[in-house]
């Protein structure tokens, strides 16, 4: 049976959306009473598996899991041994360097060597600036990143922008993009190639499915 990883959170509705689409039912992960972290679609062709964003390409890379949902962010940050293999279309966002609106910095060039980047991705974070050739400090904080300035911890902070409402409300303001982000669908390398047949029928239904709501 086809082992799909489902992540908690922002992108979980439109997750279960398009596996709808395809005749895969796993909405009764909505349910506010339903305790369960994995469940089997109604027609028993596939289960899901209910678990944090961050831990969808663990799963899928070490075999758990056939397909899974996640954020291109998190393949960046976490770099898993999995199959990209369709851009879904939905979850977008951007990552973004922000800086206090009253900074004098207009530029991450602006950010002086050794300064301070707050960050839950650190990863993706270091990279950016080993890029620009510029050294700076990066200090990971997995809560609010937006209290690294507000504190005075950090003279910015890298993390992911939906609407920017949080960083306007908390004053603060978008110098510069690293990438733009959206839901993915990955597999698991050596169950996509030996199981081929299996997976790929599922994997080109959800990109028909993707490209029919993407015309909505």
């Amino acid at each position: 049976m086809l082992t799909i990883a489902l992540p908690k959170g922002a992108l979980l509705n439109e997750s279960i959306q398009i596996f709808q689409k395809i005749g895969l039912d796993f909405s009764a992960f909505l349910d506010s009473k339903n305790r369960q972290l994995q469940i089997t679609d109604p027609s028993n062709q596939a289960k899901a598996l209910l678990v944090r964003a961050t831990d969808v390409p663990v799963y899928v890379e070490y075999g758990q899991a056939q397909l899974g949902i996640a954020g291109y962010d998190i393949l960046l940050e976490k770099s898993p041994d999995v199959a990209n293999l369709i851009d879904l279309k939905f979850g977008y966002c951007r990552m973004s360097v922000a800086v206090p609106a009253d900074s004098p910095y207009q530029s991450p060039l602006d950010i002086p060597h050794h300064g301070k980047v707050a960050s839950k991705f650190v990863n993706c974070a270091k990279d950016y600036f080993r890029r620009l050739d510029i050294p700076v400090e990066i200090i990971p904080l997995y809560g609010s990143v937006e209290l690294g300035p507000i504190t005075g911890m950090s003279e910015a902070i890298v993390d992911l922008v939906s609407t920017g409402r949080t960083l306007r409300e908390n004053g603060l303001v978008e110098i510069d993009e690293l990438f733009a982000s959206s839901a993915r669908l990955i597999a698991h390398p050596l169950s996509y190639r030996l199981n081929r047949n299996q997976i790929y029928n599922w994997v080109e239904k959800l990109r028909e499915a993707t490209t029919s709501m993407a015309k909505v």
